[in-house]
């Protein structure tokens, strides 16, 4: 996705946007969704692009959030630590998706981190700015509220939903969740947003590598994927979607 500023420089204020293609690129389940364009120009009038090369930290899981991130462009790959030393990812975020809002709403410390998994362009909106946008457009607050309460339930049912599934239909969700074209025809899905490693899938998964290996063998072997230098192309996604349906 290509920038939406241009050559802009890193950590420099914008000084013009176009705020219809940035409401264009937030999701609707983004935080910002349902702003309207002059609550769009304040954050655009507000906000500091940030670049950030593959590998480079953009939050850190502990750290004090004085601000929050607006994805423009570029994966960043969300993380948390476990008390056990282990690492679970949580999401691939992309354009639009916001990053480190909760800590920077409620004061607290970051619960997770946040790493470019490749270049990554964002915009950075510190709590200051953010206050002042609310209180100049206070219904703006209310939407932010339901925002993060549909959030909140939709990661209730997610965690709900994934702790009932065994291994095999839990992995053939998370490849899904993570294939090309969703909606459209079975060729333009098959392959993933991401090239994952087996590791890096056991760990969105939830699942050990052997795990991972085990399952992703016996598909290749009944023709649902392949098997490329360790990264994984869907063959038969009607298949993937049959054994993901499964309890």
């Amino acid at each position: 996705m290509p920038a939406l500023f241009g050559n802009v420089g890193r950590s420099r204020v914008m000084q013009s946007v176009n705020i219809g293609q940035l409401g264009e690129l937030l999701p609707p389940s983004s935080l910002f969704a349902d702003c309207s364009e002059d609550e769009l120009s304040e954050i655009v009038a507000r906000a500091q692009v940030r670049s950030f090369p593959a590998g480079k930290e953009i939050l850190a899981q502990g750290e004090d959030g004085d601000a929050l991130f607006i994805l423009l462009s570029g994966v960043a790959r969300v993380s948390v630590l476990a008390a056990n030393g282990r690492e679970i990812v949580l999401d691939y975020a992309e354009g639009g998706e916001v990053l480190g809002e909760i800590a920077m709403i409620d004061n607290g410390l970051r619960t997770a981190s946040v790493h470019a998994f490749t270049d990554c362009e964002a915009l950075r909106l510190t709590r200051q700015s953010f206050t002042e946008i609310v209180e100049r457009h206070p219904q703006m607050a209310m939407r932010l509220l339901q925002a993060l309460a549909r959030r909140l339930r939709q990661t209730n049912l997610t965690i709900e939903a994934e702790r009932a599934y065994t291994s095999g239909p839990r992995l053939a969700r998370f490849l899904l969740r993570l294939m090309i074209g969703e909606g459209d025809q079975k060729d333009s899905g098959s392959q993933l947003k991401l090239a994952l490693s087996q590791g890096e899938l056991g760990n969105f998964a939830g699942m050990s590598r052997e795990q991972i290996n085990r399952q992703l063998s016996a598909w290749v072997d009944c023709g649902i994927v392949s098997l490329h230098q360790g990264k994984v192309t869907i063959l038969d996604r009607e298949a993937l979607i049959d054994i993901a349906e499964e309890w």
